[in-house]
C-alpha cells in the first residue's frame, strides 16, 4: 500500500510512530532508500527504544488506512562529546550533559510529497530539540546525489558543514555524504559552513 492514490485534499496528521507501524514503516524504508535497515532498527524504532520519531497520515482517505503511515523521521538524542560533529560546536566543554539530536530517516510517500510533510516532520524534530534545554543541534548526513533533500535542508535553515567522501557503501559503489546542521538553545558553529 505504498503506491498511493492522494486524495483531492488530503488532511495531513503528525503523531508519533507506534507499534502498529512496523509493517508499512519497513515497506517504506524499503521503497525509498538505498540502504536496508536491519529489523531491529524498526523494532526499535516503533517501541521508541533510543529511538524518537513522528509519522505522517491522510485523515482523509478510507477508515481502515486512515490512520497508515504516509511519511515519518526517526531521530536520537546523542552526546554531544561523542559524537561526529563536536568539533563544529562552540559549546561550554565543562558541562558534560550537552546533547545534540541525529535524523536517522526521513521519508515521505512519492504520491505525497511536495505538500510540505516532509518540512512538518523536519519542524517536530527542531521543536523537540528546542525543548530539550542541553541539547545544541540537530544533524544528518545527506547521500551527495539527493539534490532534493540538500534543497530542503537549506531551505529550513540547516547548514551544510562538511563533505565526508566515501562515506556510504552502497551496492559496491562508494558515495559521498554531506552533514548538515541545525543549531538550538544557543548552539553555534567555531566555523563557517561550506
Amino acid at each position: 500500500m505504498v503506491n498511493l492514490k492522494i486524495p483531492c485534499r488530503p488532511i495531513i496528521a503528525y503523531r508519533p510512530v507506534q507499534p502498529s507501524d512496523l509493517v508499512i514503516l519497513e515497506r517504506i524504508h524499503g521503497k525509498l532508500f538505498p540502504i536496508r535497515y536491519e529489523t531491529e532498527f524498526f523494532h526499535n524504532v516503533v517501541n521508541g527504544n533510543g529511538i524518537v520519531s513522528w509519522g505522517a497520515v491522510d485523515r482523509s482517505r478510507p477508515e481502515e488506512q486512515s490512520d497508515e503511515l504516509i511519511g515519518f523521521v526517526t531521530a536520537r538524542v546523542v552526546s554531544a562529546k561523542e559524537s561526529e560533529i563536536e568539533d563544529l560546536l562552540s559549546f561550554d566543554s565543562s558541562k558534560a550533559d550537552q546533547t545534540l539530536i541525529y535524523i536517522l530517516t526521513l521519508g515521505v510517500v512519492d504520491s505525497y510529497r511536495n505538500l510540505g510533510i516532509a518540512s512538518s516532520l523536519i519542524h517536530e524534530v527542531m521543536k523537540y530539540a528546542s525543548n530539550i534545554s542541553t541539547c545544541r543541534a540537530v544533524y544528518l548526513h545527506v547521500i551527495s546525489y539527493n539534490n532534493p533533500a540538500m534543497h530542503l535542508y537549506k531551505k529550513m535553515s540547516f547548514q551544510c558543514v562538511r563533505r565526508l567522501y566515501n562515506f556510504y557503501f552502497i551496492n559496491g559503489q562508494h558515495f559521498d555524504s554531506y552533514l548538515f546542521v541545525y543549531y538550538v538553545n544557543g548552539g553555534r558553529s567555531p566555523c563557517s559552513p561550506l
